[in-house]
């Protein structure tokens, strides 16, 4: 597996995440058994990048990261985030990034990982109630005190990165962004190559959409939180699909998955870029990690380029409005 450099943070080019494997996307027939192997398979095969947050369950996921890794913690670069979860307050999905919360929420996931430090640490969601330079500052407190190694953000927009940047150095942003996300590429990936931070990439497969094994809204249960996704809705789904159908003609001139193509697609806009899919079967770490070595032509690549925006916004309105633009 090669690796990038995330400003300073070396990490396999394709991480893993990890959400899925606390609920998020329904799948009665999986179990933690199932993901802890998934999780040492994708160790096995060179991810080193693991990518968690206290959201995810809530806390369950970061337990169950902390049992796979367990003897086996000097292999990963261990990214996980705070922010959803206001700990004197409201409780999980409520934004606080307020300094008081932030030096709990640290305590919480260093415990609850077993671990004495934490490689990358990522403010989930921008707090409008906190100045991004408090954040980044009680942030830098922390790496000053070795619990936390590197600084993360995730759904930050232009002026929210560089006020924080320019209180510590931002290691990486994370972000969606894939074939039928490309909003980042005309100010975002712009500005993180200006300031040298790294960028990964989250949902880089739109949901499972890219791998074109959904073909029909009704292929989703009825409480699959997708339904409610603007992109999976009757009308846009039908209309997404031409996407799924281009990769797939790739797919198919490559001997390789519409997954396949959609990471390596990924992997080709720059050395900077590190996606981190998310899974909780072995079958697919493995099929993931296999577009590490595909290599797409200067056509194959032109026409991915222009392919057809999705048709939707990527997430509901309750879910945008927590976007920082």
């Amino acid at each position: 597996m090669k690796h990038v450099s995330l400003n300073g943070l070396e990490v396999s080019r394709l991480g893993l995440g990890t959400m899925a494997m606390s609920g998020l996307y329904l799948d009665p027939a999986s179990s933690e058994a199932e993901s802890i192997r998934t999780i040492h398979r994708a160790l096995d095969l060179g991810v080193t990048h693991l990518d968690t947050a206290e959201i995810y369950g809530p806390f369950a996921n970061e337990e169950l990261v902390a049992r796979a890794i367990n003897g086996r913690r000097d292999e990963v670069v261990l990214a996980t985030k705070f922010g959803l979860v206001s700990h004197a307050g409201d409780g999980p999905g409520a934004l606080d990034s307020s300094p008081a919360n932030i030096r709990t929420a640290v305590e919480g996931s260093l415990k609850r990982l077993g671990t004495d430090h934490i490689d990358l640490y990522y403010q989930h969601r921008v707090d409008p109630n906190t100045p991004i330079e408090e954040t980044v500052g009680t942030l830098a407190e922390l790496v000053a005190e070795g619990k936390v190694l590197h600084i993360g953000l995730s759904e930050a927009g232009p002026q929210t990165i560089r006020r924080a940047h320019a209180v510590h150095p931002i290691a990486a942003l994370q972000t969606e962004y894939s074939l039928w996300t490309r909003d980042p590429e005309e100010e975002l990936l712009p500005l993180l190559r200006e300031l040298g931070i790294g960028f990964v990439p989250y949902s880089p497969l739109g949901h499972g959409f890219l791998t074109g094994s959904i073909r029909s809204p009704e292929d989703l249960a009825d409480d699959d939180w997708r339904k409610t996704n603007p992109r999976f809705t009757p009308g846009n789904f039908e209309k997404n699909l031409r996407i799924v159908s281009e990769v797939m003609i790739v797919a198919a001139q490559l001997d390789a998955t519409p997954a396949q193509v959609a990471l390596a697609w990924l992997l080709a806009q720059g050395d900077d870029i590190a996606p981190i899919p998310g899974t909780k079967r072995v079958a697919r770490v493995e099929e993931n990690v296999a577009a590490d070595t595909i290599v797409l032509s200067a056509e194959q690549l032109g026409q991915l380029n222009d392919l057809t925006p999705a048709t939707g916004e990527r997430h509901e309105p309750a879910i945008m409005a927590s976007v920082d633009r």
